[in-house]
């Protein structure tokens, strides 16, 4: 066996220009180089809490992927070595996300797969790189996570900035092809954490110079149990378009609160919608899901792979959900960098995904391209549920359904 003493935070640019000359030399501490045993990889994601089930959604996507890459071989360029998850529960709260990646560096894992949220994958993601860990953050979206010149860190999936203008830019165009029928608005968002109020800063921005007139910005805590006055006060307001940025169990009471209300604007069209691209929500509550838009994470809906997925997900008796994908994309995109590497070194690993150009998903991306981190050939799509459906309908090369506005 070989080890190496522990490291410390390096830039994305020193390792860049070290470029693969050591790669495997050095070990971390506890790190086996494995030859067709085993080779390890922390998973980390709040499964108690507040976010709990977003949490356990992305758990699960990222074992089924383990599943799968050891059923099918294992990692065969370290001659078959299985993937063993060492598994962290952040229980909805940064600093104890932070407190994981010390157990998976005493566990000597190669790399890190998490951590849902932003604000927690902002945590593990620099506790992460005292040690040099690979981190793959499958759907924390603030472009902070890899803005921060951190070499061990790398995002997939697109963030905040992409996300966003394409949700901008998406809702004109399927709003000026359907006649323009929308033309104020009302954002709603969550501010316990840095998500919902950057998006409702960037929504704002972006829309008001597009002839958008945005009547009320209505922030609100995160766990928040009433909604009644917020709903009233749009039911007041009377916007063509409301615009909601929640997590999961928001979403869902904050939805079938205008239900109750009988707000009934010409559309609901969230960016990042906690519930609004949910198979759990749509099964459970059919009437207040139906219209709904969202852009927001999601899979080709003409791939077989991502449709396999989607059928082992309901067999287990789990909605599948962008948490789900992602997490399992996550893992695959990080099994695919072990290849490259040919080592379960964490240096040769951060090394290889640095010049990823891993195609074998089924996200609607083409082939990776990373830029500090990101992956720049990451999109998002916009789907609007129709019955017990969730169609894509923007863009048009994946569009499923035609947008329709109330």
């Amino acid at each position: 066996m070989t080890y190496r003493l522990f490291g410390t935070s390096t830039t994305r640019r020193s390792v860049l220009a070290g470029g693969a000359a050591a790669t495997g030399m050095l070990a971390a501490p506890g790190i086996l180089h494995a030859a067709g045993k085993t080779v390890k990889v922390g998973v980390v994601h709040p499964v108690t809490g507040f976010l709990q089930f977003s949490g356990t959604q992305c758990r699960y996507g990222a074992q089924a992927a383990i599943e799968e890459i050891n059923a099918s071989g294992g990692i065969k360029a370290l001659d078959g070595a299985m993937i063993e998850a060492v598994l962290g529960d952040a229980q909805s709260k940064a600093e104890i996300g932070a407190s994981e990646v010390e157990k998976f560096e005493s566990e000597g894992v190669s790399a890190i797969v998490g951590a849902y949220s932003s604000g927690i994958s902002l945590a593990t993601t620099q506790a992460a790189a005292k040690y040099g860990i690979p981190h793959i953050v499958d759907v924390g979206v603030n472009d902070k996570i890899v803005g921060r010149d951190l070499d061990n860190t790398f995002r997939f999936g697109p963030g905040f900035g992409v996300i966003t203008k394409t949700g901008i830019q998406s809702l004109i165009d399927l709003n000026e092809a359907a006649g323009n029928p929308a033309k104020t608005c009302v954002i709603v968002h969550e501010n316990t954490t840095p998500f919902g109020s950057y998006m409702a800063g960037l929504m704002k921005d972006g829309l008001e110079p597009a002839g958008f007139e945005v009547l009320e910005i209505l922030p609100h805590p995160t766990p928040n149990k009433d909604f009644r006055n917020i709903a009233l006060k749009i039911k007041e307001l009377n916007p063509d378009v409301v615009i909601p940025s929640h997590y999961y169990n928001e979403g869902v009471l904050f939805l079938r609160t205008l239900q109750r209300q009988r707000v009934s604007p010409k559309v609901i069209y969230s960016v990042l919608g906690g519930a609004s691209s949910q198979y759990r929500f749509v099964n459970e509550f059919e009437d207040a899901a139906q219209g709904v838009m969202d852009c927001n994470h999601w899979f080709d809906p003409s791939n077989k792979a991502a449709l396999a997925l989607k059928d082992k997900t309901e067999a287990d008796g789990k909605t599948y959900s962008y948490e789900v994908f992602l997490a399992y994309t996550a893992m695959k995109f990080l099994a695919d960098g072990m290849e490259r590497a040919a080592s379960p070194d964490r240096k040769a690993i951060i090394d290889a995904l640095a010049v990823s150009e891993w195609d074998g998903h089924f996200m609607p991306y083409g082939p990776t391209k990373m830029e500090n981190g990101q992956n720049m050939a990451a999109v998002p799509l916009v789907t609007q549920v129709s019955g017990e459906d969730i169609n894509v309908i923007a863009p048009a090369e994946y569009a499923q359904a035609k947008a329709k506005f109330g």
